[in-house]
């Protein structure tokens, strides 16, 4: 039992209803108001300032890098000969 939309049809909303949606129309349009001063706010305000790493603090840096990738590997070394050493073990014991 379909009913048909046309001129003739009506319907009820409450007084309640159309306070809400009017509500909710104005929080939409306020704080769409709100968002486009921002913006604009954001326009005026200037660049920030992009931080310059001197050569000085990039050759440190590189350097830090570099010792710790050493030192990574070192360990990397003195692991292989551990596990040598204790396969030689393990091997003397079978």
């Amino acid at each position: 039992m379909a009913k048909e939309l046309n001129e003739d049809t009506g319907f009820n909303v409450s007084i309640k209803t159309l306070i809400g949606i009017g509500f909710a129309m104005a929080t939409i349009i306020s704080m769409w108001f709100m968002l486009q001063a921002d913006i604009e706010e954001a326009k005026q305000l200037p660049e920030p300032p992009t931080p310059e790493i001197s050569r000085m603090e990039f050759d440190m840096k590189d350097q830090n890098i570099r010792l710790t990738i050493q030192n990574t590997a070192d360990d990397v070394a003195e692991i292989k000969e551990d596990i040598k050493r204790l396969e030689e073990k393990i091997d003397k014991l079978r």
